[in-house]
């Protein structure tokens, strides 16, 4: 019982994880065929009902963006001496609470201006309005960058975005339900995900993945390196998942989305052909030293070099998961309020007895 392990707390329409087979559908849809969709495509699937009219979706998010940015000015000196997944969380707290389609396309929108605003504040530059015409992928890069990003960028955002939008009754999500089930309305929901992806286990491994691979330096020195590594009793970040008992699906999405944006000449060819050459001895390394255990490459392996080519620094991975995490943590508390059922598992008391 240590973990909930393999107790089915929900019924979900809107993902299905199997770990056996390495296979993700969202909504009826495979892995495969939405990484190639925007995210706001994939957020109207989730949303459904919600927001019924899919078509109109892109505009309203537009706006929604526009409306987030107004909480921008709150941003203060306190505000930014905090760490960036903690402004996020302050910024979010100020949005409001209900359960109907506009205040779920405000908190769906907002982590993607809040992130590239907190960026560039904390860099020293001022924040860059969003632009409402623009698609929601595009717009967060233009926000982060200050310039027109090229369509392999938005595409392999899109990608990064639409790959994490849902994953099963993880910590966050399930802590999402948990409190939507309340009836405390989604924004409570959402920073309770929030909270959830802010701790090590659940959302911060992927800027590890970058420290490695700097530490590591060059091809020819991975397996040496790798090697020192295991003898420590290191864990090597980007492998091995809780769930998957073969190759994280969404692993490939995005090693495919990185190969394209590579072919573009948005990605340094020397950083790619480093990563390829750790994944592929780390593999061999694992399989030799731990062969009764499924340690393959995760989503987190990918996410590092995705993101840092795309300009985000490691500090703010974790609010990029959230802006695409956060389609999914508002489809379930929709979900939950739907049910009309309050979460309330019982527990086992194991203490002293009372005389």
């Amino acid at each position: 019982m240590s973990g909930l392990d393999d107790v089915v707390a929900a019924e979900t329409r809107l993902s299905e994880v199997d770990g056996l087979a390495g296979r993700l559908v969202i909504c009826g849809h495979t892995l495969d065929e939405l990484a190639q969709w925007r995210f706001e495509d994939v957020l109207a699937l989730l949303l459904g009902d919600l927001v019924p009219d899919s078509a109109g979706l892109p505009a309203r998010l537009g706006q929604a963006r526009l409306r987030a940015f107004e909480q921008v000015r709150h941003i203060d000196a306190g505000l930014l001496s905090l760490s960036l997944i903690e402004g996020l969380r302050a910024l979010m707290a100020r949005l409001p609470d209900g359960e109907d389609a506009e205040t779920a396309l405000l908190l769906a929108a907002a982590p993607a201006v809040f992130v590239p605003a907190l960026i560039r504040r904390q860099a020293g530059q001022p924040a860059i309005a969003p632009d409402s015409a623009r698609a929601h992928a595009e717009d967060m890069l233009a926000m982060l960058a200050g310039a027109d990003p090229s369509p392999a960028q938005i595409r392999a955002l899109d990608t990064y975005l639409v790959t994490v939008s849902d994953h099963g009754l993880n910590a966050s999500t399930f802590a999402a339900r948990v409190v939507a089930s309340t009836r405390a309305g989604f924004a409570s929901a959402v920073l309770a995900a929030l909270g959830a992806l802010k701790g090590p286990l659940h959302g911060g491994a992927p800027g590890p993945v970058l420290d490695m691979l700097d530490a590591v330096g060059r091809p020819e020195n991975a397996r040496l390196w790798l090697e020192a590594a295991l003898a420590r009793g290191e864990r090597l970040m980007g492998f091995g998942h809780r769930i998957y008992r073969v190759r994280d699906p969404r692993a490939d999405a995005l090693k495919g989305a990185l190969q394209r944006l590579g072919a573009a000449g948005g990605l340094d060819a020397d950083r790619l052909a480093l990563a390829e050459a750790v994944e592929r001895d780390a593999l061999a390394l694992l399989r030799a030293a731990k062969p009764g255990r499924p340690l393959e490459t995760n989503v987190e392996f990918f996410t590092a070099l995705l993101l840092e080519a795309l300009g985000f620094p490691r500090q703010a991975f974790t609010g990029v998961f959230a802006a695409g995490r956060v389609g999914g943590w508002l489809a379930h508390a929709q979900e939950q309020v739907a049910t009309g059922r309050l979460i309330r598992p019982q527990s086992r008391y194991i203490g002293p007895r009372a005389a």
